[in-house]
């Protein structure tokens, strides 16, 4: 007897086959959705994940009880805990994340008034880590290719790896006590002219750039030995359209996921950075917002720094799937 199968499955696998970009766009928003909800829920819980009474905690153990009432009730923790999340997520359409205890200034406005010199060196010490690590690792895979210089090789990843693992804010220290205190190079603290960022970027991107350099160097030496690079060069191209044209957009897949997670990296990274130089950033504004315990700023800074992850991660992907749509057509 001939079993029937039904086709509706296969058409259905068919159609998504079909539209492998309206898949990927459907999947990938709803992650980033679920994810914004998540980091959302998490900031809300902050506050309530403190022992004890949290603005008794902010104000200090001797404020005056009639003051810590009125605060409680200012910020609605005397309400029913789903009517304070209705609230919190209510506040949060219209952009309003509340008003500092100790500042008593909106903490949007405490947020907005920082962020762009946050973003400024992160972007920057990005850009420097894309240059430096693209530059070094596809130079350090063409003069290694082989086995050969193993000294140079060695020097290399050893370096790389015993520098990628200080932390930015130690860089930053001793970056300070040599160019800024010992030969007074550059300025040590604050935001006035052009040379002010040097130490910051250096601080944030000379770690990551070796890290990425030894991915980078690695990658390009597995598209090195791919065939359709031995039939490049058996068509006597020139070396520099070989690497440019050929080895380095195939080398890029796995450094663009390592460079999104190295955005975030220094997005976050420039907390202790930033308070190291007093760079009027978000930094020193979250150092403060801990000591202080100013929980409805750590909720909005939480917020930001997490949004703006989540949005990394989504261009990434959207990078990804634009360089290698192979990947997402066998994703889908």
């Amino acid at each position: 007897m001939t079993e029937v199968l039904d086709p509706l499955p296969h058409r259905a696998v068919d159609r998504n086959r079909d539209r492998p970009w309206a898949d990927f766009w459907r999947r990938r928003l709803i992650r980033f959705v679920i994810s914004l909800w998540a980091l959302v829920t998490f900031s809300f819980l902050i506050v309530h994940l403190v022992r004890g009474d949290p603005v008794r905690a902010s104000l200090g153990l001797t404020a005056d009880p009639g003051l810590v009432a009125a605060r409680r009730q200012e910020l609605g923790l005397n309400d029913p805990l789903i009517e304070q999340y209705w609230n919190f997520l209510r506040h949060l359409f219209t952009g309003d994340l509340g008003v500092g205890i100790g500042s008593r200034l909106p903490v949007m406005e405490t947020i907005t008034d920082r962020l762009g010199n946050t973003l400024q060196l992160a972007i920057l010490a990005f850009l420097v880590v894309v240059v430096i690590s693209v530059l070094l690792g596809v130079g350090m895979a063409i003069v290694t290719r082989g086995g050969r210089r193993r000294i140079g090789e060695l020097g290399f990843t050893s370096t790389a790896v015993a520098i990628a693992s200080i932390p930015e804010f130690l860089l930053a220290v001793g970056l300070v006590s040599v160019l800024g205190v010992s030969w007074q190079w550059l300025p040590i603290a604050g935001k006035e002219g052009a040379s002010s960022y040097l130490m910051p970027v250096m601080a944030l991107a000379i770690g990551p750039a070796l890290a990425l350099a030894r991915l980078i160097r690695i990658e390009t030496l597995s598209v090195l030995g791919a065939d359709f690079v031995r039939t490049a060069r058996s068509k006597r191209l020139r070396p520099r359209l070989i690497y440019l044209r050929h080895a380095l957009p195939n080398a890029l897949t796995a450094t663009l996921t390592i460079g999104g997670l190295l955005l975030s990296g220094l997005i976050t990274g420039t907390v202790l950075v930033e308070t190291v130089f007093a760079w009027p950033g978000l930094g020193p504004t979250t150092v403060a917002a801990i000591i202080n315990k100013d929980f409805p700023l750590i909720q909005g800074i939480v917020l930001v720094y997490g949004g703006l992850i989540l949005l990394i991660t989504l261009l990434v992907d959207v990078l990804l799937a634009l360089v290698d749509p192979r990947s997402t057509i066998r994703e889908s």
